[in-house]
């Protein structure tokens, strides 16, 4: 919860005329820095930074360094995580990502992704509910899509969106929506209990950095094809929308999927940061290559006679 770049070299406050408090510093848990505390103090947003770096690199090109370094970790814990699945073991990792438009789910996950075997990497994408999916509850398509053992699955946006956009636009009454935090929390608590990893980041952008991230969509014709003038309506509600993030982040970060909220003001701090989260996931998880059910050396001899 630092202060801007701005207020931090003029020494002012946040424009809220709360002070906001750095970050320490520390690269060896990551983690602890990003995690909502499960029943901790209420959320607010306003007292993150989205442009902070908490825990981060000095600047953006040690950040892209360590991040290349990261990559080559990530894909050896991702071959171990797959061989492991071979023989029996249940065990997967799935990213959650959530933020507002513009906040760089896509963007984390071409960075992210970069140098893993694509074979073994489920990504998905939720966007508004299909005729048939509106037919089932609302964790049903999301179910379908969890990874397999040995994957590392990726949501660009997630069952979240049914207690943010639902709750924002009321698409559903409140009861129903204020039911599904709950009902959240005991599909996560399944999916632990199957072996999955789930692993939550809120990507925390500011208003200001979308504004100029919609502009320059708007500004390159290249991009035109990534802007939508709903974007605009949504961005009409941009306090409704705080208050959505912020009582499911209290209310969904649990001890067994407890949420991140990462800065994304820095586009090669949030990539940083997520490699990072995800290293030290999978360095938890420990995966090992099987031992052989075979006689090595028999088999050894064999094939040296042919």
């Amino acid at each position: 919860m630092a202060k801007s770049s701005k207020d931090a070299k003029s020494g002012k406050d946040g424009k809220d005329g709360k002070k906001k408090h750095k970050h320490k510093h520390k690269k060896d848990d990551l983690g602890s820095l990003l995690r909502v505390t499960p029943g901790g103090p209420p959320v607010n947003l306003r007292e993150y930074d989205a442009a902070d770096t908490p825990g981060g690199p000095s600047g953006k090109k040690q950040a892209q360094k360590e991040t290349a370094e990261i990559r080559l970790r990530l894909a050896e814990l991702q071959e171990r995580l797959f061989a492991q699945s071979t023989a029996g073991d249940p065990r997967r990792l799935l990213l959650v990502l959530q933020g507002m438009d513009t906040s760089g789910k896509g963007g984390t996950v071409k960075h992210v992704a970069a140098g893993l075997n694509p074979t073994g990497v489920r990504v998905r994408t939720f966007k508004a509910p299909t005729p048939e999916e509106l037919k089932h509850p609302f964790l049903w398509r999301i179910r379908r899509a969890v990874p397999a053992p040995g994957e590392i699955g990726v949501f660009d946006r997630s069952h979240y969106e049914d207690v943010l956009i639902a709750r924002v636009r009321e698409l559903v009454p409140r009861a129903t929506w204020s039911r599904r935090y709950g009902m959240i929390n005991r599909f996560e608590q399944t999916l632990a209990d199957e072996g999955v990893t789930v692993v939550k980041v809120f990507l925390h952008i500011s208003y200001a950095e979308q504004g100029e991230r919609l502009l320059a969509r708007l500004d390159n014709p290249a991009k035109h094809w990534k802007f939508n003038p709903e974007d605009i309506t949504e961005r009409g509600v941009w306090p409704a929308y705080q208050r959505a993030y912020e009582a499911a982040l209290d209310r969904c970060s649990t001890e067994t999927a407890p949420w991140y909220v990462v800065p994304a003001d820095r586009k090669w701090y949030r990539n940083w940061a997520i490699s990072r989260l995800l290293l030290e996931h999978l360095e938890q998880m420990d995966p090992a290559y099987p031992k052989a059910d075979f006689d090595v050396e028999e088999s050894r001899a064999l094939l040296l006679k042919t």
